[in-house]
């Protein structure tokens, strides 16, 4: 039987302020500690980028709160300004986790909000868990409702959904009933916002930054008494029919509870867009397989459906554009045999050899081909003739990054972009949240 369309808001709202810890099951824990530990792990990694940087010093002139922590550093801020900071620094690099089935990032607005929020009203490490289950779920639900059809119109959907996945967490933080919390995410849509032609800029970033504050604003706004329309996410004037085409009521709270969007989140071993990596894992092969020099490639050609091509068939003129850009990806791939956070720096991204790889690379389309695949073939000036092709990706969820894979990723992002961080220390205190009464350890490690 079909949901009742006018239940949405409410049917959310009553599922995050009831259910509880000891609700979830072992996996959907699971998925929250992984999800903890490389989401904090990735703000580490951009703690000191000129971007966040401008984005806290911007923000300062309007805090003279110090309610929470800067993931990476001493300085401390308004609540609300800290999650915008934190959560523009853990989707920077490109390097958070994804909803696969919608490609949002969750963690990155959920979690910088809940952090924030439970450390200034010093609140426990596992509240702090509960809600960002909450608020993930609510976020990927919500996403669900809308995909594919919310993107392809331009909506950044970690930015556009994230604002009601950390209005939940919020909401459940400040122990709002059910009502309140409808409220919240009412609010929340009004304050949803992100388009996706800004993804290769600093713009993206300020809108997953929004998205944290914003929905944090929503819950505080709700808790202060204000109120929202009780159906704002599904009405026939709501966020979804405004955004979107029709909403899929059944994705949105369909066996709610006992069918887990959450355990579809999933990590990224590549500081790059998510659909990049099959064609970087290609690459990567091809290289490996025929000890390839990048010097004796005539041709790449990638061969990829529509989504692929939408996103990464592009110019690179920053930075920002190789990150998600098919001919960058897929030429450092080839010449150095790996794609990490450094082979997306300036440094690399203007190098003569790599922009004279990529102008050998093109993108083809192909709508056989499955999303989040990717054929690379390659003319070789010897007359080889090579080709790879990888159905889904490493990292996704038939071929997962394992525990110490996510640990090895945090230490190398805290090594690199926060070198006064204690790696051990911090990772034991996340570890430690479940049994912690309140936050004060966790800064502590992660504060420097």
């Amino acid at each position: 039987m079909k949901a009742n369309p006018l239940t949405v808001t409410s049917t959310l709202a009553r599922f995050s302020s009831a259910v509880g810890w000891s609700d979830f099951p072992d996996s959907i824990r699971q998925a929250a500690r992984r999800s903890l530990l490389n989401g904090i792990g990735t703000a580490l990694g951009s703690a000191r980028d000129p971007i966040v940087l401008a984005l806290a010093q911007t923000l300062q002139s309007f805090s003279n709160c110090s309610h929470a922590m800067l993931i990476g550093r001493r300085q401390r801020m308004d609540a609300g300004s800290a999650a915008f900071v934190n959560a523009a620094a853990s989707n920077l690099l490109y390097f958070d986790d994804t909803h696969l089935p919608t490609i949002i990032h969750p963690t990155a607005p959920v979690v910088s909000a809940a952090l924030a929020l439970a450390e200034w009203r010093g609140l426990s490490g596992r509240l702090l868990l509960e809600a960002f289950v909450v608020g993930g779920e609510t976020a990927c639900r919500i996403g669900l409702g809308v995909s594919p059809h919310h993107y392809a119109r331009g909506w950044h959907i970690t930015s556009t959904c994230g604002v009601f996945g950390a209005a939940a967490s919020c909401a459940r933080l400040l122990g709002l009933n059910a009502e309140r919390t409808c409220h919240a995410l009412g609010i929340a849509a009004s304050l949803s916002a992100g388009l996706v032609e800004n993804l290769p800029t600093a713009a993206k970033n300020a809108s997953v930054g929004n998205a944290a504050r914003n929905g944090m604003l929503a819950a505080l706004l709700a808790e202060a008494g204000q109120q929202a329309a009780l159906t704002a996410v599904e009405g026939p004037l709501g966020w979804a029919c405004a955004c979107g085409d029709t909403p899929d009521i059944e994705a949105m709270i369909g066996e709610l509870g006992t069918r887990w969007e959450f355990a579809s989140n999933t990590f990224k071993p590549y500081p790059a867009g998510i659909v990049m990596h099959a064609v970087i894992d290609a690459c990567l092969d091809l290289r490996a397989a025929h000890a390839l020099d990048a010097a004796d490639i005539v041709s790449v050609t990638v061969t990829g459906d529509a989504l692929l091509l939408a996103r990464g068939d592009r110019v690179v003129k920053t930075a920002g554009d190789a990150r998600v850009s098919i001919h960058h990806c897929a030429a450092v791939a080839l010449r150095y045999g790996k794609a990490g956070v450094l082979d997306f720096s300036d440094a690399v991204v203007f190098d003569a050899d790599v922009v004279a790889l990529r102008g050998r690379v093109r993108a083809v389309r192909d709508d056989t081909m499955p999303v989040g695949a990717a054929r690379v073939s390659i003319a070789c000036r010897d007359g080889r003739k090579l080709s790879a092709e990888v159905a889904e990706a490493r990292g996704g969820l038939g071929r997962p990054l394992s525990d110490a894979d996510i640990e090895a990723k945090f230490r190398d992002l805290a090594r690199m972009g926060s070198p006064g961080i204690d790696s051990t220390r911090a990772i034991e205190a996340i570890r430690a949240l479940e049994q912690a009464a309140d936050l004060r350890g966790l800064v502590s490690a992660l504060s420097g």
